[in-house]
């Protein structure tokens, strides 16, 4: 049973750099090139949906140097990949209030979700600037602003960053830590979870196969019972 979406909290890449006597920021850029070999190997299984939690919302209270290097890591993060993404036949969306990040940041990011706009082989999710909680207020708001008067849960999905897309089948979050850190707090109602003592950059695609291996052995019931639990 391979899911169809597959999110990623991609933590410990400051305390992988830490481990080896070197700056944080080292762990970050490290993450970034790891994300390439997941996605290739997901495409390979046949996984439709991809998202990874990328810079919450709450990132911005880091250090002014850490969050520094970040917004310079971001843009060339997409600039650098953008290439071979394409060629992959990926389709990349950003999910969060980039509004937050400075216009040429802001610039880079549609232009990648505008060149790989007619891809559809793998759609890449790409969270910045990203709270759970502040995605659900902004889809009650934009509900209001349409005027209705009732919704249905189909309506409020789609009022969501993620409207039109599957809830995660399975989120796996590394570093070892438990808790879901306001990430799809909405859509992770039936998500199976994964939590990995290994650090992000180290999170290979071995690993990754033992995630999905995991994945495979549980039996998902929806709140319901099996068929053999009713007799």
């Amino acid at each position: 049973m391979i899911p169809t979406h597959v999110a990623f909290i991609m933590d410990g890449n400051g305390r992988w750099a830490s481990a080896r006597g070197m700056k944080r920021n080292e762990g970050h850029r490290a993450g970034t090139e790891n994300i390439r070999g997941i996605i290739r190997h997901s495409k390979n299984l046949g996984i439709k949906y991809l998202t990874f939690y990328a810079f919450s919302a709450e990132n911005f209270s880091r250090p002014v140097e850490e969050v520094g290097f970040l917004m310079k890591l971001i843009p060339e993060f997409f600039n650098r990949e953008i290439v071979e993404l394409t060629q992959e036949g990926a389709r990349i969306q950003i999910i969060g209030d980039i509004s937050q990040f400075a216009k040429p940041i802001q610039m880079v990011l549609r232009q990648a979700e505008k060149l790989t706009r007619q891809n559809d082989t793998i759609i890449l999710n790409f969270a910045l600037a990203y709270g759970g909680r502040q995605e659900i207020v902004q889809a009650v708001n934009r509900l209001i602003e349409s005027g209705k008067k009732q919704v249905t849960e189909q309506d409020f999905s789609d009022a969501l960053y993620t409207g039109g897309m599957p809830d995660p089948d399975l989120i796996i979050r590394t570093s070892g830590e438990q808790r879901v850190s306001n990430f799809l707090l909405y859509q992770s109602a039936y998500s199976e979870f994964y939590f990995t003592p290994v650090y992000w950059p180290d999170f290979s695609v071995d690993e990754y196969d033992k995630a999905l291996a995991d994945y495979h052995s549980r039996k998902r019931r929806f709140g319901g019972l099996d068929a053999d639990e009713n007799h």
